[in-house]
Parts: structure tokens; C-alpha cells; sequence
């Protein structure tokens, strides 16, 4: 695969967002790449992260060349739940993907992207000070065998949806222009005001689930970002935590 080109996402860019755009080939994860200095909205991209991380202290692992692998630098402003700046980027992520594939995308609380019910992003939101730190990943176009096997949900890339090499370049340009998008709203309104846009992509809704050691059927993801469960007619607002679901 070709190099990531900065140049060919810079006349892209529609907004404050990816400026400045920092690209190192090869860094052990984006997330150490920003300053605290850096203005808002700044970007470091890579072709190869030796040690991504997502949640739960999993690692991020993609084949050079073939993800789009990016943190982006946020400030938000006091008084507003950090956490759900995951759904926030998730939010932006599912857009995106919408548009380069023509199918839809859901949100499986609390950071990861689905197409088809098999995982193609997810996102990590790192508190860094005053500042958020918003790792993205995104398979592009690894062909099936460079996935990891046996995960949950099972992963794809755009590439084994629908069988098209993407340019990560313009894909990775919308990713932030809707992010910005959605995070100025969301500054405002808090997930109220990008709610009709999360919770008509509710992946876990209406799904027997299990988030440490608390069963039962999920009901939604609220307005402060926590997923509501039903637990025997009883319903349980979860802040954070690692969910298994039924198929």
C-alpha cells in the first residue's frame, strides 16, 4: 500500500480540525504523539502503530499501510462527561463510514463501530489534563487474513465488506469533519444535541447483555451516555464497563 500522503488530506480538511496534521510512519501509538501545547484539534497519524492500545489494555494491531490510525487533541469545557466524548467520535466514525460504504453503521457502547455486526473502528478517549486525547482506529483495507481472529464482535474492514481498495486520505478527512461536526454540538448541548444521531444506531438495544456481573436485556444508551439495562423490570444505568451480548 502506499504511503498515508498529508498533502492529500490537507485540501480536504473542512474545518479547524486537522490542523496541524502530524504523520510519522512508523510510533509505537498516535496517542503519544500529541503536545499539550498542540491547539485543539490537532492530528497525529501513522501507517504503523508497534503499540496501539484500546480499552481495557487491549492492543490496536493493524498491517502497515492498510488503517487509518490517528488521535486527535480536544478541549472540552468544564462541566461536560469526558467519557462520552467516545461516543461523540463514534458518532463522527459511523458517518463517515456510511458515506464511503452506502450501508449503515451502528454504535456498540460504549466505543466501538459495526458494520453487518462485525467491528470496523473503534475509538479510545484518554484524559490528558484539561485536554482529551481521542484515539481512532479504522480498518480500511486489510484483507481478511490480516484481522484478528476470534474476537468479539468479529472484525472486518471496509475492504472485506464490500470488496473495495479505499484511498485512507478522504475517508480520514470526513472522520474529522464530522467529528468536529458533532464535538461543537456537543459542547453546547451536551449528547442531547447529537442524540437522534446515537441512539437510532443503538447496536446493543433490545440484546440480552451482561456488564460486570449485572444481566439483563439493554434498553438504551442515555442522554448522559450510560447504557441502561432492564434487569427484571428494573432498569440500571451503567457508567463504564466491558459487556458481552447475546448474537
Amino acid at each position: 500500500m502506499d504511503a498515508f500522503a498529508t498533502d492529500a488530506v490537507e485540501p480536504l480538511l473542512e474545518g479547524r480540525f486537522g490542523r496541524p496534521l502530524r504523520f510519522v510512519p512508523r510510533t509505537e501509538s498516535t496517542q503519544d504523539l500529541l503536545r499539550p501545547d498542540d491547539p485543539e484539534g490537532a492530528v497525529a497519524a501513522t501507517d504503523e502503530q508497534t503499540a496501539g492500545r484500546g480499552r481495557q489494555g487491549r492492543r490496536w494491531i493493524a498491517p502497515r499501510g492498510r488503517a487509518i490510525l490517528c488521535s486527535v487533541l480536544l478541549r472540552p469545557p468544564p462541566g461536560r462527561r469526558l467519557p462520552e466524548l467516545s461516543l461523540v467520535a463514534g458518532v463522527a466514525v459511523a458517518d463517515a463510514i456510511e458515506e464511503a460504504l452506502g450501508l449503515s453503521a451502528q454504535i456498540k457502547w460504549p466505543n466501538d463501530v459495526l458494520v453487518n455486526r462485525k467491528k470496523v473502528a473503534g475509538i479510545l478517549a484518554e484524559a490528558r489534563g484539561d485536554a482529551v486525547v481521542l484515539g481512532i482506529g479504522v480498518n480500511v483495507n486489510q484483507a481478511r487474513e490480516e484481522l484478528p481472529a476470534d474476537t468479539r464482535p468479529p472484525a472486518a474492514s471496509l475492504l472485506t465488506i464490500d470488496g473495495v481498495e479505499r484511498d485512507r486520505e478522504p475517508i480520514l478527512a470526513r472522520i474529522l469533519a464530522r467529528l468536529e461536526h458533532h464535538y461543537d454540538l456537543w459542547r453546547e448541548g451536551g449528547l442531547d444535541a447529537i442524540y437522534v444521531d446515537l441512539g437510532s444506531r443503538d447496536f446493543l438495544r433490545g440484546r440480552r447483555v451482561s456488564v460486570d456481573g449485572v444481566s439483563g436485556t439493554a434498553a438504551r444508551i442515555d442522554r448522559e451516555g450510560r447504557l441502561v439495562i432492564d434487569v427484571d423490570g428494573a432498569e440500571r444505568a451503567i457508567e463504564s464497563g466491558e459487556v458481552t451480548y447475546d448474537a
